[in-house]
Order: structure tokens, then C-alpha cells, then sequence
């Protein structure tokens, strides 16, 4: 199997330039940047010791800030590479670290041997770590074949990825085994990984409940403040199709006993905003995006938030959050999207039935007692409507609980890290 997927990403190469063309007139690619997937580098290495942390999406890039704030406070370690692979974490990344030295960030090149041995060779990582569930065969065997140490950190597996890689079990062994060290985020993940080849699995928990000043640090701006402090809110954080209509019927419920309600849309893939405001639109809601905030009044119904980024801005000052891909019918077997962001900031947590790949998560927040689960958008009004009538504040004691927690999980984390940086001293 492992020859298989070679020679397809061989017989891939003579179109992997049209491939990311088209993905660019789709805006999916950076425009001036999307060459870097080529492995046509511009930035140097410098000398010494460098790091390389790779992420996928915007969640895993915000869950490794404390890790890389923790490396750039590290005398022994000189340069530090971030890679991502979608244009949204690609951005909050450069974006974050573009006025500080010891930071790069770039793109990962397609999974192609041409392209990952040409960027081993230029970046040349004494330590390589790759986070939540990036795979990818051709670059995992090359950084093996260097003698390069590769860790997995915060390691997740779903049910329905394990199934596949199952499918295909001694092609797995041949690249999970390839880690040195894989920590997994959950029970179940340290159980797949083990059954997958990995031969060096720890379980601290997962490290997105950790939360440093780091994470704090975002504000919403105080203008936009001004304009809805007066106002009954609640959130509906990454939401998928249909979600949004839910929320919607949910505001309009809330509406008839509390005319000063704000609803607050933040959708898991913000190039569906300019259909959702349509959408909701349609049901004589007055709708505004959150580039636009200055045109929020006091007959604004939704707030859309139209870029990434954001969540914990709002988490910041909310005190209820719906967490999304949890009603939505046709996600069943993949369902759920991770509430630690919200619930480690004391918002509570309203949730639908499906949140498979979060069980465990869910789990703990119960013993904490600030999630509930709702079927509809009935049930989900009357909860809110009830939640504005207590007005409790946030619950401190349970986010001091989670902070702890999740200063355990990172601490470990970190005694592991750096028996991999010491050695090289």
C-alpha cells in the first residue's frame, strides 16, 4: 500500500500546480503565498536549533499558542517554523507572529516526495512536531529516513478515521511507528493509536483546556462594546448548515419575552456568511455582519461573525454559548465540534444530541455541570429565556477547575518537549 500511495502522489505531480490554481480561484489559497505548497521557498533558515510545529485548521493553531510562546521564552531553541495547510489558520498565524524574529510561518507542500524532501532539506528541523491528526506518509517517512525526531502531540483519532486506517492496518504501522512519541488527547485515541503501531503513546488529557494570558489577551473593541452592553446575548459558535435556521427560530422565540435579545452567529466555515445573512434574512430578521459592526443598533437581531479568529473575543464577554455540528442529522457519525474554548472561559454550554467526536470532553463538562443538551430550537429558547431571567454570573469556580486541569496537561506536555530539545544540547 505504501508503493500504491507513492505512485499516485508521483502521477499527482504534474498537476499539482493546476490543482492549487484551482483551488485559488476558489479562494481557498493565498494568492501570494500558495506557491510555498510547491515547496518554492523564500525565507532562510538561519543557524541553530529549530523547531517545527504543523497544524491543519484555525482550532489546532490556537490550541499550540501556548506551546509556542513557551519555545519563544526558550533560550536553547533559536528558530521556531509553523506550517498550516488552510488559508484560515495560515492567517491568524502570520498575522500573530509576523513582527517577531524567531517565528516563521509557511504553508506545508503537497504530500508529494519531490516537494517534502526539498523542504526537509531547506528547513532541515531538529525537532518536528505535528499536531491533533495530520498524517501525511511521504513527509512522515523522509523526516523518519533524516533521523529527524517526530512527535504527535495532542493526538486525535475519531472512530470513523480509525475504521479507515484499520482498513489498511500494516500500511498504518508503517507510519504511525515512525513517531517517536505520540500524546494522545483522549482514552480512545491512546487505544487506536497503540492498535495502529504507535510505539510510544501517553495520555496527560487534552491540551485545549489549557489557557494562558495568551488566550486572554483578546478583546473585542470597546466601540462595538458600547453598542450592545445593554443587550440580552447569547452565542451560536460553529454552526453548520441548517444551524443557523435553528438559531433563527430560537431568536424569534426569545424575542416575544425579551425584545432586546442579540443573537450572535459564528459559523465553522465563515464562506457560507453571505447565504446564512440571505437565509435569515428571509425570516424579517435584521441581520449584520461583524466587518460591518458599525451598523448595529438596538433593532439588530443577528450578529454574524464573517471572520476567523474571533470565537474567544466573544467567549470573553458571553455567559452562554450553543456549540454546533450537534443538530445537524446528515453529520451524525461525525458530529460535534469541541466545546473547551467556550466552557474554559465559564460560559455554560448548550449542545444537540450528536457529539460523537467528543464524547470524552462532554463527559468531564458534565461532571462540571455546565452543559445541557437540547433537541430543537424550542427547547433551546426556553433554556436561554430561563438563563436571562437567573442572570447568574459566571461560574468562576468551575473555569479555576478547567484552568488547573489544564495546567496539568500542559505542564506535562512540556517535560516531554524537552527531553527532545535537551538532547540536542
Amino acid at each position: 500500500m505504501k508503493f500504491f500511495y507513492k505512485l499516485i502522489t508521483y502521477l499527482f505531480y504534474p498537476f499539482s500546480h493546476l490543482y492549487l490554481i484551482l483551488r485559488l480561484l476558489k479562494k481557498k489559497e493565498n494568492p501570494e503565498r500558495y506557491k510555498e505548497k510547491l515547496s518554492k521557498i523564500k525565507a532562510q533558515r538561519g543557524e541553530g536549533f529549530l523547531i517545527w510545529f504543523h497544524v491543519a485548521s484555525v482550532g489546532e493553531a490556537m490550541s499550540i499558542l501556548p506551546l509556542i510562546e513557551n519555545c519563544i521564552n526558550d533560550e536553547k531553541i533559536n528558530k521556531i517554523l509553523l506550517t498550516s495547510v488552510t488559508l484560515s489558520s495560515g492567517t491568524i498565524l502570520e498575522k500573530r507572529y509576523k513582527e517577531n524574529k524567531k517565528v516563521m510561518h509557511q504553508f506545508l507542500p503537497l504530500d508529494i516526495p519531490i516537494f517534502t524532501n526539498k523542504f526537509l532539506n531547506h528547513w532541515k528541523p531538529n525537532l518536528s512536531i505535528f499536531i491533533d491528526s495530520e498524517i501525511w506518509p511521504n513527509l512522515i517517512s523522509q523526516i523518519s529516513n533524516k533521523k529527524i525526531s517526530l512527535l504527535l502531540i495532542n493526538a486525535r483519532i475519531t472512530e470513523k478515521s480509525f475504521k479507515r486506517w484499520n482498513l489498511l492496518l500494516p500500511f498504518a504501522k508503517t507510519i504511525f511507528q515512525k513517531f517517536d512519541l505520540c500524546i494522545a488527547s483522549n482514552k480512545e485515541t491512546e487505544s487506536f493509536l497503540k492498535i495502529l503501531g504507535a510505539k510510544n503513546v501517553k495520555n496527560f488529557g487534552n491540551l485545549k483546556f489549557y489557557q494562558n494570558k495568551t488566550n486572554l489577551e483578546y478583546k473585542l473593541d470597546f466601540s462595538f462594546l458600547s453598542k450592545i452592553e445593554k443587550r440580552k446575548i447569547w452565542c451560536a459558535a460553529s454552526t453548520h448548515e441548517t444551524e443557523e435556521q435553528l438559531c433563527a427560530e430560537a431568536h424569534l422565540k426569545i424575542k416575544k419575552v425579551y425584545n432586546n435579545v442579540l443573537t450572535i452567529i459564528i459559523p465553522r466555515h465563515i464562506e457560507r456568511t453571505k447565504k446564512i445573512s440571505e437565509e435569515l434574512s428571509k425570516l424579517n430578521l435584521k441581520v449584520v455582519l461583524y466587518s460591518n459592526f458599525n451598523q448595529i443598533d438596538n433593532s439588530t437581531d443577528i450578529l454574524i461573525v464573517d471572520s476567523y479568529g474571533e470565537s474567544l473575543k466573544f467567549y470573553n464577554i458571553l455567559k452562554y454559548v450553543f456549540v454546533g455540528k450537534s443538530l445537524v442529522k446528515s453529520l451524525i457519525k461525525n458530529s460535534g465540534q469541541n466545546p473547551i474554548e467556550p466552557a474554559r472561559l465559564g460560559c455554560k454550554i448548550f449542545h444537540g444530541p450528536n457529539v460523537s467526536n467528543f464524547i470524552e470532553i462532554y463527559k468531564y463538562l458534565n461532571t462540571l455541570e455546565i452543559t445541557k443538551k437540547i433537541n430543537n430550537a424550542e427547547e433551546l429558547s426556553l433554556s436561554l429565556v430561563e438563563e436571562f431571567k437567573n442572570n447568574k454570573a459566571k461560574n468562576e469556580e468551575i473555569a479555576l477547575k478547567i484552568q488547573n486541569y489544564g495546567q496539568s496537561i500542559f505542564n506535562n506536555v512540556i517535560i516531554e518537549l524537552k527531553k527532545y530539545i535537551d538532547v540536542y544540547r
